[in-house]
């Protein structure tokens, strides 16, 4: 079952206090304490009920094994190696490269880097308002505004 025994007494308090909270105005003392012992034992008796029906949603679901299935190719996937190789020795390479001269290749990789140099981008300018009529800008600021 989910949880223990003291949430069933917080459960009972819960429900002695509302029903004592409510009746106190109309009825007297020894009513009051009749109807909230009342109170407490149904809403403790309430709450294993709550707690079993949580205990059953909240159970993982069984899956059987299909037919001729072992129990190792069930484990298949289901734990995550998060560890990365040791590149050290490729980190170190590339390092001594970027120090000696930048452009050598590196015969060990295999790979060849590319000999452009490096080329920031020029995007084009935006085109400015400084040279336009102020009739023009003023037929244009018409135009966005809907007037």
């Amino acid at each position: 079952m989910l949880g223990t025994w003291r949430w069933n007494v917080a459960f009972g308090i819960l429900g002695l206090a509302l029903t004592a909270l409510f009746s106190f105005g109309n009825n007297p003392l020894s009513v009051v304490m009749l109807r909230g012992f009342y109170a407490f034992a149904s809403f403790f008796i309430l709450a294993y009920a709550a707690r079993a029906v949580l205990a059953m949603i909240l159970r993982p679901p069984a899956i059987p094994l299909p037919p001729g299935a072992e129990e190792g190719e069930t484990e298949k996937g289901s734990q995550l190696d998060v560890t990365t190789p040791d590149e050290a020795g490729e980190l170190n390479d590339l390092l001594k490269a970027q120090l000696q001269g930048g452009n050598e290749s590196n015969p060990a990789d295999g790979q060849k880097e590319a000999a452009a140099e490096f080329k920031p981008l020029s995007p084009p300018q935006f085109v400015s308002s400084t040279n336009k009529q102020p009739e023009e800008l003023a037929k244009a600021i018409r135009h966005l505004t809907g007037e």
